[in-house]
């Protein structure tokens, strides 16, 4: 398995300040998609940023390879609501994770 970055990139940089029902609607299912996703495992950390030059929206997975992680970004509802929003996904050649004891674990 590889890691993958994911950032959610939004079609303006004002929003959510000014999002529409219609977005909000595709950004609901958007966060119901990615909690199942946590549940189910491949991603590992998922949530929004909110940077001095705008918000965005980033994930962490565990995928087999880069096309796997794309798929899991193309299957977001909000990609497929077709609202202007798009990913970058990059890969991770290392990671470190924080296990359930509360220690640290490596992974490559």
């Amino acid at each position: 398995m590889a890691y993958f970055f994911l950032k959610l990139i939004p079609p303006r940089s004002s929003f959510p300040h000014d999002a529409t029902p219609e977005e909000m609607t595709a950004m609901q299912a958007h966060g119901g998609y990615w909690h199942a996703l946590a549940e189910q495992g491949p991603a590992i950390a998922v949530g929004p940023v909110f940077a001095e030059s705008g918000a965005f929206g980033i994930a962490v997975v565990e995928a087999a390879d880069a096309a796997a992680a794309q798929a899991l970004a193309d299957n977001d509802p909000v990609i497929k609501a077709e609202l202007g929003f798009r990913f970058e996904t990059s890969p991770m050649p290392s990671i470190i994770i924080r296990t359930s004891a509360g220690g640290a674990a490596a992974a490559e």
